[in-house]
């Protein structure tokens, strides 16, 4: 069995560090999402064309999301903004929501998107990632733009979100409450703590 590298020490990064949170086509959950981080201290916000796609749907257009956090959209076939992984910029990369298509990339190593690309490159410098990923219960109930669904999601879903639970640097978390206490944790190992107000 291979041994893994551990995480990185808090003093290879940056002083001012922060969260690379990053927002995929997922609706589930995604106010949910956005109101979690906004409550975080220093996050910058990672948008798939999907996400960028979707967020308006639910009350986030671009300009609204640039009024609280620094946004980086995927138009770049080399996902250029990953480069500030490398310069100690970031010292954990979130992905929340995350659809099944986007933990299947994740767990199988695919890196075609920004947020895919950056959860690729955090494990790669051993930052830790955090990814909340939608389909994790045999039933779901998730709101639409329009109206509540009902989503019942397939084996393979599940097979992915346990494949992306064994690789190292990474925590799933499988609701709402998981992704709040693994951010609880990660800002207890950082010195850091939420902020007391969203606005």
């Amino acid at each position: 069995m291979t041994e893994h590298t551990p995480a990185r020490r808090l003093d290879e990064f940056k002083p001012d560090a922060r969260f690379a949170w990053c927002v995929t086509g997922s609706g589930h959950m995604i106010e949910e999402s956005i109101d979690l981080a906004l409550r975080l201290p220093g996050v910058d916000l990672f948008l798939s064309s999907a996400g960028e796609e979707v967020l308006p749907l639910y009350g986030w257009p671009v300009p609204k999301l640039r009024e609280h956090f620094r946004v980086f959209r995927d138009n770049s076939a080399s996902s250029v903004p990953v480069g500030m992984l490398y310069q100690g910029d970031y010292h954990t990369v979130v992905i929340a929501p995350a659809t099944s298509n986007t933990v299947a990339k994740c767990a199988l190593g695919i890196s075609d998107t920004l947020p895919t690309n950056l959860y690729a490159q955090a494990g790669k410098q051993c930052v830790p990632g955090i990814v909340f990923a939608c389909d994790t219960a045999p039933s779901v109930i998730t709101q639409s733009p329009h109206e509540w669904v009902e989503v019942r999601p397939r084996a393979i879903e599940f097979e992915n979100v346990e494949r992306l639970a064994r690789i190292e640097h990474t925590t799933v978390a499988r609701s709402l409450d998981d992704l709040k206490a693994a951010l609880d944790q990660r800002l207890s190992n950082l010195g850091l703590a939420w902020n007391t107000s969203s606005s």
